[in-house]
């Protein structure tokens, strides 16, 4: 997440241009990646922990550690940076980002940034997808003549097919008690559990009573055992329902 000194404050749509190239020619190179908060999303930690080998929880136990949101209490995991002087990312080596082709959203999106908002429209709510520039000031890949779109940009770093798998998990970020009440040390507990420990949110599924409680048809529960992103899919029809956004799950008849 970029301090807000260095976003310029100006609204970007998929059309606007700009020009910037980052590679080991430039001076600054991987000085972005030192001293930052990068928020990770779950398709991020389902992509890293696979590239590294490693179930969920012993990726989060790693190289991870946990906030909340102070304007929606929501648990978020965040990469956790080394103790040395720069706070150097666990991952990044003066050659460059060591797990490149399955690294973060954040990091495929620099130097854009890329939110959501909650707008009123005469069809009701609607999420909108903006985009604004991250301008560092040791940053010299504006410098460079390669020019883009937003929507180039997206594309050749990858980060579109990641928006389409964190799009509907973004959107439960936005989300708060309709009381206004912070979320309780139980409902956090569980919201982590199903964005990112996965592999535990799994055994919480198929070894706990869960399905004692919930009537769950086993061709999904076949997709959720074989497929992690259908896995995922189904940690945000969770999240739903703990957060009362919608009945996502209906109980057992007893």
């Amino acid at each position: 997440m970029p301090s807000m000194k260095d976003v310029e404050p100006a609204q970007l749509t998929l059309k606007s241009r700009f020009k910037f190239r980052c590679h080991p020619g430039v001076k600054c190179f991987t000085k972005c990646c030192s001293n930052i908060n990068i928020m990770l999303t779950p398709y991020d930690i389902i992509r890293m922990k696979n590239r590294l080998g490693m179930t969920s929880s012993e990726f989060l136990d790693k190289y991870t550690h946990m906030d909340i949101d102070p304007r929606t209490s929501h648990p978020m995991a965040l990469i956790k940076m080394l103790k040395d002087e720069k706070k150097s990312c666990p991952f990044v080596t003066p050659e460059g980002c060591t797990i490149y082709s399955d690294r973060p959203a954040n990091c495929r999106y620099y130097p854009i940034g890329q939110g959501t908002w909650r707008k009123s429209t005469e069809n009701g709510i609607v999420n909108e997808e903006f985009y604004f520039f991250i301008k560092e000031s040791y940053c010299l890949g504006y410098q460079e003549d390669t020019e883009w779109t937003v929507e180039s940009w997206r594309k050749d770093q990858g980060v579109d097919i990641c928006d389409e798998m964190n799009r509907e998990w973004k959107e439960i970020q936005l989300r708060k008690d309709p009381t206004g009440k912070p979320l309780d040390p139980g409902q956090q507990s569980q919201i982590y559990l199903a964005s990112y420990d996965l592999d535990t949110f799994k055994k919480f599924i198929f070894e706990s009573k869960f399905l004692d409680v919930f009537d769950v048809p086993d061709d999904e529960l076949e997709k959720i055992q074989k497929d992690e992103i259908a896995l995922m899919k189904f940690g945000f029809k969770y999240i739903k329902y703990i957060l009362l956004i919608e009945e996502t799950f209906k109980l057992k008849k007893k």
